[in-house]
C-alpha cells in the first residue's frame, strides 16, 4: 500500500475541494494522511480510513510561523516516509514542497490552484512571485487546476512546460453532482424565495465568495446599482475579509439597499445557487472558479471577468457571459443582456456542461489513475 500525503493550510479547504478524491484514494490501495491547521470536526468528515493531523500554517506572511511549520512537517515525512505528498494553498505548499525535498520525499506534486502574487504590487509582488517559483523548482510534477493557469504558470516562467499538467478537465475537485442536483433547483428555488421575501418576478444576481476587493465586489456594486431596474436584485453569499479594500461610500449603500441581501456563509449553498437566476464573478484573480461550476450545476449561468481560471468553466456566451476586468461598463452590459430572456437557455446548456465536462467521480477517477502513475515513475 502506497502512503500519500495532502497538506494544505485551513481544513476549510480539505472540505470544499478534496474528501471525494481522498475517498477514492483511500479505498483503492493508498494509506492516505490529510495535514492542516486544527479542526474539531474535519476527522469526522474524512471518515476512519483517513488519518488527520494537525499542523499549524500561517496564512499571509509569518517568517517565524512558516520556519515552525516546516521543521514540523520535515519531522512528519522523515517520520512516515510518505510515497507521495501532495500540497495546495500558497504557504501550504511552499513549506510543504521545502519540508519533502529536505525529507527525500521521491513524489513531490504541487496542486496549484491559482497564483497569489496576481492581486499583489511592488515589492510584495516580486516576494511572492520568488515564492512560487521556489515552490515549483521543489516540486517533481505540477498539476494545475485549469488550463488557462498552466499557460499562464508556462509564460510567466514558474514553471517549464514539462512538469506541469491539468488532470482530465481541471477544477479543484469537480462537482459532487447529487448534491448539485438540478432536479431540484425549482423546489429550492420556491423554498428560499418566500423565505426571503422574493417574488417569481424578480431577477436576482448573485455572488458567492469572499467579500473582498480582489473578487470585484466594488465593480459588481457599481454595475448593479447602475442597472435601475425595478426588478432586480443583489444576493451577496460570504464572509468579509478585507472591508478596507471595499469602496466604504458603495458598501454603506448596499447595506441600506432594499435590493441588496448580503448573507454570511452557508453550508447548503447548493439551494441558494436554484435562488439566483444568474451567478456573478468579477474577480480579479482565480485558480478556476468553483462557484460558476457549482451554480452551473443546479443551473445557473454566469458572469465571469475573462482572466485565466475561470475562462476555462465556462463556454462563453452559451453557459456564460463574459466582461473584461475591473470594467465596471462591461460588467453592466453584461448584467443588463443577459437578463433578456437568456438566462434560462443559458442554465440548461451550464448544467449540461458541467455533467460531461466536471462530475466529480470521473475526476476523482483521473486524479487515483494520476497518482499510481506518479509512484509507478518514480520506482
Amino acid at each position: 500500500m502506497y502512503k500519500i500525503c495532502y497538506i494544505v493550510t485551513i481544513p476549510s479547504t480539505i472540505e470544499a475541494f478534496f474528501v471525494p478524491q481522498l475517498r477514492c484514494l483511500s479505498e483503492n490501495g493508498f494509506d492516505v494522511t490529510v495535514i492542516c491547521s486544527e479542526s474539531p470536526d474535519l476527522q469526522e468528515k474524512l471518515g476512519l480510513s483517513i488519518c488527520f493531523k494537525q499542523i499549524k500554517i500561517p496564512r499571509g506572511i509569518s517568517v517565524f510561523g512558516m520556519l515552525k511549520a516546516t521543521y514540523k512537517l520535515i519531522v512528519e515525512f522523515k517520520k512516515n516516509r510518505y510515497d507521495v505528498v501532495q500540497y495546495s494553498t500558497p504557504n501550504a505548499s511552499f513549506c510543504a514542497a521545502l519540508a519533502s525535498k529536505i525529507a527525500c520525499v521521491k513524489v513531490r506534486n504541487y496542486h496549484l490552484m491559482g497564483f497569489r502574487y496576481i492581486g499583489s504590487s511592488g515589492i510584495k509582488k516580486h516576494i511572492l512571485k520568488l515564492f512560487e517559483k521556489i515552490t515549483c523548482q521543489l516540486s517533481t510534477s505540477i498539476e494545475c487546476v485549469s488550463f488557462s493557469n498552466l499557460k499562464f504558470g508556462i509564460d510567466e516562467k514558474i514553471f517549464g512546460a514539462s512538469k506541469a499538467c491539468v488532470v482530465w478537465n481541471g477544477s479543484s475537485g469537480g462537482v459532487d453532482l447529487t448534491r448539485f442536483n438540478y432536479m431540484k433547483r425549482e423546489i429550492w428555488r420556491k423554498e428560499l424565495r418566500e423565505k426571503f421575501g422574493y417574488t417569481d418576478k424578480d431577477f436576482i444576481y448573485g455572488f458567492v465568495g469572499r467579500i473582498t476587493g480582489d473578487k470585484g465586489i466594488n465593480e459588481l456594486l457599481e454595475a448593479f446599482f447602475s442597472l435601475n431596474m425595478e426588478d432586480s436584485k443583489l444576493f451577496i453569499i460570504g464572509n468579509i475579509e478585507n472591508i478596507k479594500s471595499i469602496d466604504s461610500l458603495l458598501w454603506k449603500r448596499a447595506l441600506k439597499s432594499s435590493k441588496v441581501r448580503i448573507h454570511q456563509s452557508v453550508k447548503d449553498i447548493e439551494r441558494y445557487y436554484a435562488l439566483m437566476d444568474v451567478l456573478i464573478l468579477p474577480s480579479y484573480r482565480e485558480g478556476f472558479g468553483n462557484v460558476v461550476i457549482e451554480a452551473a450545476a443546479v443551473g445557473t449561468p454566469a458572469i465571469v471577468t475573462n482572466i485565466p481560471g475561470p475562462i476555462d468553466a465556462v463556454l462563453k456566451n452559451q453557459t456564460a457571459l463574459v466582461c473584461k476586468v475591473k470594467d465596471v461598463d462591461d460588467l453592466t452590459n453584461a448584467m443588463k443582456n443577459i437578463h433578456k430572456d437568456q438566462y434560462n437557455k443559458m442554465g440548461l446548456q451550464a448544467h449540461k456542461y458541467v455533467m460531461e465536462k466536471f462530475d466529480s467521480t470521473i475526476l476523482c477517477d483521473a486524479v487515483l489513475k494520476r497518482k499510481k502513475l506518479l509512484v509507478s515513475e518514480s520506482n
